[in-house]
């Protein structure tokens, strides 16, 4: 009966991970939910089991989710179209300018929202702008496929950006402003890093000048006749930048909560009930869409994930695991942090982020590992999930997500032109990243 109920259990992982590598355009929810039942029924998973994963999960859960309303709340104020705008002045003309301009904002807009909501928000932006411009395909690959790794691997530095690393720091007992202080600094330079290789490599690509592109091209429906004059254009740009302070101002009173010990989900459900009053006053757009327009499957995939991935460690993964990595992580800060987060880079792009960084982590935590070598391997461990799953574009949702949004905007970029790219610049990337990580948490402590 055991062998039978083992059996299932790791066939039910592998057939949900493989419908969602398969069929991306299903909402992942309802592979993960068909699965987590299949657990549920063989009983590898109790029901006392399901208490500790609802604990586990819903306070990431809720703060992902109150993030994502934020996001939405933006695109009805217009940002879409006004940070659209702003990118074509500011880039002057220049392809160049323009590379990195989009990949400071694919950056920012992670720190704003998270690793999904960015990808949701900046792909549209930048297919609208290169259409307006009239690219050929393969020049708006360069800005593509860098602003889609810069949007992904940007959840690394806060932990508030992605849900699984939220989850994950709930599982280690981690503070977001711990995690920030020790994660910050190394996972930002990484990421510098990692735009300039990719500023290497597309050099020759990347358009040296630009065509011009009219301001109303941007709007939808837009039309030369239908301009604005100064003054509306200075309000529109006056009001956005007190949005943008305001949602600046909430992202950063998650940190203070996680600080007193303020419930972070909480503070983050009273941001967006904030900014979604405003818009109520302002554009008299009732919260009531918020309904519709939330991705509440988000809640659902988590936390049949979680299940599928509590069933592997009750059956005795994680203490596989532990005797194979425990002697290797315990040598030193610099082993624990390239070991774990090679580790996770190769079951990420193998079985998605989500489910290895929840693997990872239940398995450090019963390492019995002293408090900074757990920390520096969990560190590692979101490194290794958050940029190094980006080698192959089925390591995260986010780019599974990127790719539907392409093909859906009329742009082809095959497996092969992502891997030529990815191959290159990842394993390097995070090579560097986990050695300054090691050092800043050395330095730090």
């Amino acid at each position: 009966m055991n062998d039978l109920m083992t059996i299932i259990t790791i066939c039910t992982f592998f057939l949900t991970i493989g419908f969602i590598f398969w069929k991306p355009n299903i909402n992942e929810a309802i592979p993960a939910s068909v699965g987590a039942v299949i657990i549920l029924l063989t009983g590898t998973v109790s029901l006392a089991n399901l208490g500790e994963i609802t604990e586990t999960i819903s306070g990431a859960a809720i703060t992902i989710i109150a993030t994502i309303v934020m996001a939405i709340v933006l695109e009805s104020f217009g940002f879409f179209q006004w940070a659209a705008e702003i990118l074509v002045r500011k880039a002057r003309g220049s392809g160049i300018r323009l590379f990195w301009l989009t990949n400071l904002f694919c950056f920012l807009m992670t720190l704003f929202v998270n690793n999904d909501g960015s990808i949701l928000i900046t792909t549209p932006i930048l297919l609208m702008l290169l259409n307006s411009m009239g690219l050929k395909n393969h020049q708006k690959i360069p800005y593509l496929i860098s602003g889609a790794l810069v949007a992904t691997a940007s959840s690394a530095p806060i932990g508030v950006s992605n849900i699984v690393n939220l989850i994950a720091l709930k599982i280690v007992h981690m503070d977001l402003y711990m995690h920030t202080a020790m994660m910050f600094v190394p996972a930002s330079l990484g990421l510098a890093f990692m735009t300039v290789i990719l500023f290497i490599l597309f050099y020759r690509t990347l358009p040296k000048k630009l065509p011009p592109v009219a301001p109303w091209s941007l709007k939808p429906g837009g039309h030369p006749l239908k301009g604005e004059s100064n003054e509306v254009k200075v309000r529109s740009t006056k009001f956005m930048r007190n949005v943008l302070i305001f949602v600046f101002c909430v992202r950063a009173s998650l940190f203070v909560a996680s600080y007193i010990h303020f419930p972070v989900s909480l503070m983050a459900v009273i941001g967006s009930a904030i900014l979604l009053a405003w818009r109520w006053i302002y554009l008299k757009i009732p919260p009531v869409d918020m309904i519709k327009k939330t991705p509440w499957y988000i809640l659902v995939f988590a936390f049949g994930m979680y299940v599928i991935i509590y069933g592997l460690r009750n059956l005795g993964l994680t203490e596989w695991l532990i005797q194979l990595l425990q002697p290797l992580v315990a040598g030193s800060l610099v082993h624990a942090s390239v070991l774990m987060g090679l580790l996770l880079t190769i079951l990420s792009n193998l079985f998605n982020n989500h489910p290895a960084l929840m693997v990872g982590t239940l398995t450090l935590t019963n390492m019995g590992l002293d408090p900074i070598t757990l920390k520096i391997s969990y560190l590692a461990s979101v490194i290794g999930s958050d940029m190094g799953s980006l080698i192959l574009p089925i390591g995260t949702l986010a780019t599974i997500m990127w790719m539907h949004i392409l093909r859906k905007g009329g742009v082809k970029i095959s497996w092969g032109q992502y891997l030529k790219v990815t191959i290159v610049v990842i394993p390097i990337t995070v090579i560097v990243t986990l050695i300054l990580l090691s050092f800043w948490v050395s330095w730090l402590f």
